[in-house]
């Protein structure tokens, strides 16, 4: 829950941003959000209880994620540990690494620290967004790298964010491109709940608030394009993205536009959240995510031509060589991701060379037709 209560501002956006389109992939992923799975892991950390920092409860509830990652096949799971006033507990981070940019993050983070009650709302709802995301994020490609975090201690002054961007994210010099930080998302029963607040930063440091800005007008379209959710904009405050904010990292955020009155209370129980609300919050999430990550559908080598074609180097910095057995005029084309002909020709040898020293970093597709057959390959370009 948020530190302090500040009057959210703001309005309610159905704009779209003409830059961001839909993407069938992403829609694919979104559509495998699962409401009963997120009931249910939702109902499973309430019934741990109130899970302050040090309490059994919390290293029961840390436990019970452990495992549930452990059973999606995750194996780089870290345990970071926290101190303060003479209790210990632990942050729980999850990487998956990224095929193009494995050294630089996408930290999708929420606290499941408890006060006063077992938090289903504050923070159950965004840790069940979390794992949701992570489950069927498993073994899909992404662009950049993850990091699914959990901190402890959000609920006595953000000690587990600040005591990791202290003993890992400074010391380490990690590559963060962007901190999503998911906090109170778990709406009021009985009440309408059909708009989510997109935090961006507006406090100091400042160099780091139009690129912020910039992610929070991308995380709104996702929010539209992926689920039916109206957007409210306001800024960011009192979360576990502060500590990164601070140290002029990029970050963004979603909570909840009805705020409810029962966090830090023993009301705050499955039964007085929304989980239809919460279920379309994990759909935005996910297209956010997949678009903030550069989620791909990995395009496999034609059959009886795969071994006609050879590229290499891949990944490549400056010059691709293509080389074909095939006879005769053919075309080539690199396309990226969204289908767009990025470079296209005509040869006749069996070798040819493509400049890829301009292109982005990325993922693309090259396509060879010889009138016959078209063979495809998958071509990252990766400059160093």
């Amino acid at each position: 829950m948020k530190l302090t209560y500040i009057f959210i501002f703001g309005l309610i956006f159905s704009l779209k941003i003409n830059a961001q389109t839909h993407n069938d992939f992403h829609q694919s992923l979104v559509d495998q959000v699962n409401y009963e799975n997120i009931e249910e892991n939702l109902t499973d950390f309430a019934n741990f209880g109130e899970k302050q920092l040090g309490s059994s409860a919390a290293t029961n509830a840390l436990n019970w994620m452990v495992g549930l990652y452990q059973s999606w096949g995750y194996t780089n799971i870290e345990q970071h540990e926290v101190n303060q006033w003479g209790q210990t507990g632990y942050n729980l981070i999850v990487t998956k690494t990224g095929s193009v940019y494995p050294d630089t993050y996408i930290i999708i983070d929420g606290h499941y620290d408890t006060i006063n009650g077992p938090g289903a709302n504050d923070n159950g709802s965004g840790t069940a967004i979390i794992l949701e995301m992570a489950r069927i994020l498993k073994d899909i490609n992404t662009e950049y790298s993850i990091k699914f975090i959990h901190f402890t201690a959000e609920e006595w002054g953000l000690i587990g964010s600040y005591q990791y961007v202290e003993d890992i994210v400074i010391p380490q010099n990690l590559d963060i491109r962007l901190v999503f930080n998911i906090d109170q998302v778990g709406g009021i029963a009985g009440d309408i709940n059909d708009t989510i607040t997109c935090e961006r930063d507006e406090s100091s440091p400042n160099y780091n608030n139009s690129q912020s800005a910039d992610f929070t007008n991308q995380l709104m379209t996702c929010m539209e394009l992926y689920s039916d959710l109206d957007i409210n904009l306001s800024y960011a405050y009192g979360s576990d993205y502060v500590p990164f904010q601070e140290e002029g990292f990029v970050i963004t955020g979603l909570y909840e536009f009805n705020e409810s009155p029962y966090p830090h209370s023993s009301q705050d129980t499955v039964a007085n959240v929304d989980f239809d609300f919460i279920h379309q919050v994990a759909k935005g999430t996910m297209g956010a995510l997949c678009h903030f990550a550069q989620a791909f559908n990995v395009m496999e080598t034609d059959d009886q031509n795969s071994g006609s074609v050879i590229t290499f180097p891949n990944p490549v910095d400056k010059i691709l060589t293509v080389k074909t057995l095939r006879s005769g005029e053919k075309q080539i084309q690199l396309n990226d991701l969204s289908g767009k002909i990025i470079f296209q020709d005509v040869f006749s040898d069996n070798e040819f060379h493509i400049d890829t020293s301009k292109m982005p970093d990325g993922i693309y597709i090259l396509n060879i037709l010889d009138g016959k057959s078209v063979s495809n390959q998958k071509i990252i370009v990766q400059h160093k």
